[in-house]
């Protein structure tokens, strides 16, 4: 009897585990959920649209992104019933979008056709979703020196009603929360670019590692042959033909060397920084972490090229002179700009042709100075060495 009693002990431990393991499994793949929707740009504007209808209570919630033009066009709807909305545009000040764009704050209507606070362009498109009741609330980043509206978040009924404090408080915070999600959509975008650019790198110096070295070999065969069939006619015409193949084979190569270097500078700077660091790890056996703090504005060829200039002198110097363990190189937006940082964590003192006595540093502080930025290296008080690097977006007055 007792052991019965115990089996069946056993048995419902078991089952009370296999329970918490299948919450804890659910729990976890509704987070992967979470976190992919917040990673991906549509899936967190079509979740906020969600969002707020549900949270909000109402017939329809939508939001609108603001294009280059500063309109909002609406594209991620929730509880419509026709597609009168998808892909309005509205410039700033008309309708209620508009209006939240103009005033960078929320707006309400109790029935959007009669409303005698907003203009009236897209009254045939309301009526024909038939909505009445509408507040909209500018979903803002702050990622800037200033604070910009980059969305519209809409909560709209079918029937007239007033939109209260609370439900407008409501409608901000989930605004909130959809410009942090757009912002790691940035984020997360910025690093697959950066990484399909490194590819692209890549795939570049394999090409003309391989085929070009192999064409390269052909050509100079061919060459050669000319030499020992002089007597042949018809060894010859092949051999041309062979060699106008190779003409343009070789012109295809160079025509897809050129696409796959090309890339904007905000990929650039970070994609040339992370190859650097990988190369000294290769080389010096040192670990060198790679950390973009946050997105950076597009410099300039001539800015990004200092930068990069600046972090191969930094790790030049850690390779020559710091006996260090590891090195962390950073880049991110400082005071209007962009910085590189390269801190080690070495012991060796700098000798005569350090970046910080000899020409290195000198000649990168020079050309930051003529655009505006600065270069320094100091001793840490743990005997590593940091340098900086700063730039300006734009040029000094």
């Amino acid at each position: 009897m007792c052991q019965s009693v115990t089996v069946a002990t056993e048995h419902n431990v078991a089952a009370e585990r296999a329970v918490e393991q299948s919450n804890a499994l659910d729990r976890l793949l509704r987070e992967r959920e979470g976190l992919l929707g917040t990673l991906d740009r549509v899936a967190a504007l079509h979740g906020t649209a969600r969002l707020i209808r549900d949270s909000i209570g109402v017939n329809a919630g939508f939001v609108a992104e603001i294009d280059e033009e500063n309109r909002g066009v609406i594209r991620w709807i929730a509880g419509n019933r026709t597609n009168a909305l998808q892909n309005l545009r509205v410039p700033m000040g008309q309708g209620v979008g508009g209006r939240v764009v103009a005033l960078g704050e929320p707006v309400r209507v109790t029935d959007y056709v009669s409303s005698k606070t907003i203009t009236h362009q897209f009254d045939a498109q309301v009526r024909g979703e038939g909505l009445s009741a509408m507040v909209a609330v500018p979903i803002i980043s702050r990622d800037g020196p200033e604070a910009k509206t980059i969305a519209i978040a809409y909560a709209a009924m079918r029937e007239t009603a007033n939109f209260g404090d609370s439900a407008v408080q409501t409608l901000e915070g989930i605004a909130e929360h959809a410009a942090t999600a757009l912002r790691l959509a940035g984020v997360a975008e910025s690093t697959r670019e950066n990484a399909v650019s490194a590819e692209r790198q890549r795939m570049q110096s394999a090409l003309h590692d391989s085929v070009g070295a192999l064409l390269f070999s052909i050509g100079v065969q061919v060459r050669n042959l000319h030499e020992d069939i002089q007597d042949n006619p018809a060894l010859e015409s092949r051999l041309r033909r062979l060699e106008g193949d190779v003409s343009a084979a070789s012109s295809a190569l160079r025509e897809s060397l050129l696409a796959l270097s090309e890339s904007s500078p905000e990929r650039a700077l970070p994609v040339e920084i992370a190859e650097h660091c990988r190369s000294f790890e290769a080389r010096c056996g040192v670990p060198a972490r790679f950390v973009q703090l946050a997105p950076v504005r597009p410099l300039d060829a001539e800015r990004t090229a200092l930068l990069v200039a600046a972090v191969r002198e930094g790790l030049l110097n850690v390779e020559k002179h710091a006996r260090a363990f590891s090195v962390v190189v950073s880049v991110g937006p400082s005071e209007d700009g962009v910085q590189v940082v390269v801190a080690d964590d070495g012991t060796g003192k700098p000798a005569e042709d350090a970046p910080g006595t000899g020409m290195g540093l000198r000649t990168l502080a020079e050309r930051a100075a003529r655009l505006g930025g600065r270069v320094s290296l100091v001793r840490d008080e743990d005997d590593g060495c940091t340098l900086r690097a700063w730039v300006p977006e734009v040029a000094s007055s």
